[in-house]
């Protein structure tokens, strides 16, 4: 259970949410969301209660649980075209240029079930390059790459960073971006 926690983000900052496994950084990230409500205290966005702003809120951010969130049966193009379409109308030139940026566009075209899990967590990833929202919630998002991969998302946020994005990012090793303000939140 979390007690006592508090945070602010502003334009070019990480958060860097640590600690081991069962401390509640995933619940602090779905409280951040609003896919789960606090207990007590209120989660801010520009100065107004998430739960008073809804689904405005909602379009100001992008989520990537630490489960890619995919569909087994669909290819990598239809999972993101319907999770980007969810929030805007998304081309196949945007899908394409999605997945090119994440290095997976040689599997545009096989469905998720038969992906590593590495190209399965670089197709959810994808999904920020599409977004272009202000603020991103990561939860281990370098789970299953490797350090080709790992270094590409670290350049993305870095990039988000630079562009006056934010993100709160809950990971067990350290994340070295090259750019933006990074502080961070240890649980226990």
């Amino acid at each position: 259970m979390l007690r006592g926690v508090g945070f602010a983000l502003e334009s070019g900052e990480l958060l860097h949410v640590a600690g081991p496994n069962g401390t509640g950084k995933t619940t602090l990230l779905r409280v951040a969301c609003g896919l789960s409500q606090p207990e007590d205290g209120d989660v801010l966005w520009r100065g107004q209660s998430i739960a008073r702003l809804g689904s405005e809120y909602s379009w100001d951010l992008a989520y990537v649980a630490h489960d890619a969130g995919l569909k087994g049966d669909l290819t990598a193009r239809e999972n993101l075209r319907y999770a980007a379409g969810l929030r805007c109308t998304v081309s196949d030139t945007d899908v394409t240029s999605a997945l090119t940026t994440l290095n997976v566009a040689v599997c545009a075209e096989l469905p998720t079930r038969a992906l590593s899990a590495g190209q399965r967590r670089r197709v959810a990833l994808a999904r920020l390059v599409i977004a272009a929202v202000p603020l991103w919630i990561l939860d281990e998002p370098l789970t299953n790459l490797d350090a080709a991969g790992a270094a590409l998302v670290l350049e993305l946020i870095a990039q988000h960073l630079a562009a006056g994005g934010m993100a709160l990012v809950a990971a067990h090793g350290e994340l070295a971006v090259r750019s933006g303000r990074i502080s961070r939140l240890e649980l226990s």
